[in-house]
């Protein structure tokens, strides 16, 4: 498995002025109510996968192998989003879309749309687990966070918004599990695919404090 080390992007997105107005107000309708959204509608929209497809373009080397190929980040996008999770609207503004792949949840995947103004912020965040650490059941097993983005982002200025829903994500354990995930590395992939790695406190990971409970979980 590659690890790099990703640069996460600022609100001040550059802007492709030949790009077209886009209007992703559909995917209001997939968010509350219910409390956690309608993620498997989402997932089944005729609409999502053309979605995925035109604003997760950078390569990616960490699904897939050398010898087998590595999917294309939209592919991946929608692997890791395949078992349902949630739809969670934020200031009228963002949506977070979370799952994980099936039969292994421990790979989790966060899709995050900055819905404001006319060309949307769309950014993949993928928990993908360091097979030479301890196994996902085990409370010290590490991950690897990869961060894409459809615009540049500035890895000293990631967008508030996105490093709270990372927060609330990792604060949570995966399904069927009590363990937090621990992020040991963060990587921000740039739309052209360049690397860069960024402290993964920086990303929100792992920046909820652990429940009492779930400490003593851990111990």
């Amino acid at each position: 498995m590659t690890h790099a080390h990703a640069q996460i992007s600022s609100p001040q997105i550059k802007r492709d002025k030949k790009q077209p107005k886009e209007n992703l107000e559909w995917l209001w309708q997939y968010g509350p109510p219910p409390a956690e959204g309608r993620e498997n509608q989402l997932v089944l929209d005729p609409r999502f996968r053309p979605f995925l497809a035109q604003y997760l373009t950078a390569p990616q080397t960490f699904w897939g192998n050398p010898k087998t190929g590595y999917k294309t980040l939209d592919e991946t996008a929608l692997d890791f989003l395949s078992v349902p999770d949630k739809v969670i609207a934020d200031d009228n503004r963002y949506l977070t879309i979370t799952g994980c792949v099936f039969r292994f949840c421990p790979s989790r995947g966060l899709l995050w749309v900055d819905l404001n103004g006319p060309h949307p912020l769309v950014v993949f965040a993928a928990i993908d687990w360091i097979k030479d650490s301890k196994v996902p059941s085990e409370p010290d097993a590490e991950y690897t966070l990869w961060i894409f983005s459809n615009h540049p982002i500035d890895s000293e200025h990631l967008p508030p918004a996105f490093v709270h829903s990372v927060a609330r994500w990792t604060a949570k354990p995966t399904t069927g599990s009590t363990v937090i995930q621990q992020i040991r590395n963060a990587i921000l992939v740039d739309p052209d695919g360049s690397p860069h790695p960024i402290a993964a406190s920086t990303t929100g990971a792992n920046t909820f404090t652990v429940p009492l409970n779930q400490q003593k979980a851990q111990q």
